[in-house]
């Protein structure tokens, strides 16, 4: 896939983004520790037509870490950018720790949103001081550390990809590790590979988990646009009840529950059918308003 890397200036806040695919605009908000480099469940929608537009989120790339001061200053840049872009209606993928932010930008503009999906997404109150999760992001992922802790992860992972894919397994999903491997073939473990050293931390995680506390129902109720909920039953990292919560506050929301093996749902043997559900639920509302 070719990728086009650009850089935007707004009062001296520089937002990092990507362009692949031309057609029909998505704006894809990533999951944490990611950036405009994404890739995982790209090709399926470019494939089908899809022009899809990934900013680092704050404080990821080369993404300044100011705009993240709130989820609705976030999102007030967002829509900035689809201004410079000259785009004044786009889908939204709001991916795990970009849950809020597609929830916000939803909420707040749905003038410019003809859908929203949540995949896998943080839709709630996440990792907050009680959490041991919390506790080992603290260490594993501050901003002064992170860089370490990639480079070792992404060392470890090209010398010993499927032991690393199989560490990782309780990460991800509540499934036994035997039992997921059993799923997984060579070309996904290629892909944890590969995402493992694209990956960065930065000053966005922190932001990440700071943001998810600020969302309320409120902004979930207000959303009016279209909205697909995609969520593994096996998803060890966001747990399922996001899902849920989400869709008992969004009133024109569809829950997609998948068998996938775990958060990763791009990856493994229910991805095919993962990537024809949300292409199926994009297409079949291509009515610009």
């Amino acid at each position: 896939m070719e990728r086009i890397v650009c850089h935007l200036n707004i009062e001296g806040k520089d937002i990092e983004y990507s362009i692949i695919g031309k057609g029909i605009p998505i704006l894809i908000f990533h999951g944490g520790h990611s950036n405009c480099y994404e890739e995982l469940g790209y090709e399926a929608l470019v494939q089908q037509g899809f022009s899809l537009i990934t900013p680092s989120r704050p404080g990821y790339g080369s993404t300044c870490k100011a705009i993240g001061e709130s989820l609705l200053t976030t999102s007030k840049y967002y829509a900035r950018l689809l201004d410079h872009l000259n785009i004044e209606k786009t889908h939204i993928i709001a991916v795990s720790a970009g849950g809020p932010t597609g929830i916000c930008f939803a909420s707040n503009f749905p003038e410019r949103t003809l859908t929203l999906t949540l995949q896998s997404a943080v839709t709630k109150s996440w990792l907050t001081k009680k959490d041991k999760e919390y506790k080992v992001a603290r260490l594993l992922f501050h901003p002064s550390f992170e860089k370490v802790t990639w480079k070792l992860i992404a060392y470890m992972n090209n010398c010993f990809p499927a032991y690393i894919f199989k560490c990782f397994i309780p990460s991800f999903s509540k499934l036994p590790s035997d039992y997921v491997m059993v799923k997984i073939k060579k070309e996904d473990i290629e892909e944890i590979r590969k995402m493992n050293n694209r990956y960065r931390s930065k000053s966005g995680f922190f932001i990440d988990i700071a943001q998810a506390n600020e969302l309320s129902p409120t902004q979930l109720q207000s959303i009016s646009c279209p909205t697909l909920i995609m969520h593994s039953k096996n998803d060890g990292a966001v747990p399922i009840n996001h899902a849920y919560f989400a869709h008992n506050q969004v009133e024109n929301s569809e829950l997609c529950l998948l068998e996938s093996w775990g958060h990763l749902i791009w990856i493994g043997d229910k991805a095919t059918e993962v990537n024809e559900r949300l292409v199926e639920f994009l297409q079949s509302r291509l009515i610009f308003n």
